[in-house]
């Protein structure tokens, strides 16, 4: 099945830092926080479907003030094969659909942090989607 991506939006974000206190404070607890990322689809017509892919920070401990800062990245994705090929369909909405929009949804959300005077922010420059797919069938 082959697929070709339309065009690509921002569909939302959010970046939001409580108050100074969690601003001074972020360069030292940022490593208490992890990047997640979330994929979801959903069918328009026959032969075209939206991937909402999303890049968010989750605490990995339980903060009472949290930044919380989230993007959702949208690729508007043409069909063309038999739709009915579930591992193939799956494979262009996991996997290559997300591979190809990362390096900008990326930059993206680099970008607020950046703005907000955080220029030392760590996230991998590529994401392997297949491992994360095969981990997610586990």
């Amino acid at each position: 099945m082959n697929y070709k991506i339309i065009t690509k939006y921002i569909k939302s974000s959010t970046f939001e830092i409580p108050d100074s206190k969690i601003y001074f404070n972020l360069a030292n607890d940022i490593n208490n926080y992890r990047i997640n990322i979330d994929i979801k689809s959903e069918q328009l017509k026959n032969n075209l479907i939206l991937v909402n892919t999303t890049l968010s920070l989750i605490p990995k401990v339980n903060f009472e003030k949290k930044i919380k800062s989230e993007v959702c990245f949208s690729s508007l994705v043409e069909l063309d094969g038999d739709l009915a090929d579930k591992s193939s369909l799956e494979e262009i909405i996991l996997i290559k659909v997300p591979e190809n929009i990362y390096p900008e949804l990326r930059k993206i959300f680099i970008y607020f942090f950046e703005k907000s005077g955080f220029t030392g922010i760590k996230i991998d420059e590529s994401v392997d989607f297949k491992k994360l797919n095969n981990l997610r069938k586990n």
